[in-house]
């Protein structure tokens, strides 16, 4: 589907992540897989999950070198998210942007990402 899809996390997770060549994120183990975003959902997700955090970055991932599998699935509202299930292979981390809300506490689009 989309060929770059987003990862919100921590520096320190992603780096530990280098290490050992695979990232977990903090629900592969509790929830089977790891959340992700298109850059159309990205900033509703942040501002949901992550309102006024600072110190975030976002991983760039081409879906296409992601070795397990990608499933887009329903966030129960209708609106498919895609889930990759497996340790990400850090490989497929094609970028790593700084993610850090506005003044007000809010997340925008990095302008990198916007179309």
């Amino acid at each position: 589907m989309d060929a770059v899809i987003l990862h919100i996390t921590h520096p320190a997770d992603w780096a530990a992540a280098q290490q050992t060549g695979f990232y977990r994120g903090d629900t592969l183990d509790t929830e089977g897989f790891i959340h992700c975003s298109t850059s159309q959902q990205v900033v509703a997700t942040a501002n949901r999950f992550y309102p006024a955090q600072t110190g975030l970055i976002l991983l760039c991932i081409a879906t296409a070198k992601v070795q397990p599998e990608i499933k887009y699935e329903d966030a129960g509202n209708g609106e498919l998210f895609p889930h990759i299930y497996g340790p990400l292979n850090t490989e497929a981390v094609t970028e790593v942007l700084d993610f850090e809300p506005a003044t007000d506490g809010r997340f925008m689009l990095p302008p990198k990402l916007a179309n």
